[in-house]
């Protein structure tokens, strides 16, 4: 089921991403820098570790983990959380905690392997991306 994840994903469509930021807690500078860029997702997989890479004008991450066991993630916006990641009913759900919060990504194919959707949940405030196969 994983395997339909993996690829290479450019940034298409984004909603309210800038009032996820807020939410989050990240500051104007950054805010504004993260809503001006377009990233590209570079999902891949090696035995049972999964390595998500985000590469933009702005930051360049990587995380890789194992579904289903904790981990240390540093984020784009230098927040330091424990971090799960699930395979649930079609859906790798993340789920980030720090300092007594938390925040919930899912990303789930759609229009046939064309595209991934992802949601990015804290509070009540959901912003979607859309990213599309490179």
């Amino acid at each position: 089921m994983c395997d339909l994840f993996m690829g290479i994903w450019s940034l298409f469509q984004c909603e309210k991403f800038e009032d996820y930021m807020k939410e989050l807690g990240v500051g104007l500078a950054t805010r504004t820098l993260g809503s001006l860029a377009k990233p590209t997702v570079i999902i891949s997989m090696d035995g049972d570790v999964i390595t998500i890479k985000t590469k933009s004008t702005f930051k360049n991450t990587e995380v890789s983990f194992k579904l289903g066991e904790e981990f240390e993630e540093t984020t784009a916006d230098d927040r330091k959380t424990k971090s799960i990641v699930t395979l649930e009913e079609g859906s790798l759900t993340q789920v980030q905690k720090w300092d007594g919060k938390e925040t919930t990504i899912k990303r789930k194919t759609i229009s046939i392997n064309s595209f991934i959707l992802q949601e990015y949940t804290m509070n009540n405030i959901t912003c979607t991306r859309v990213y599309e196969r490179a």
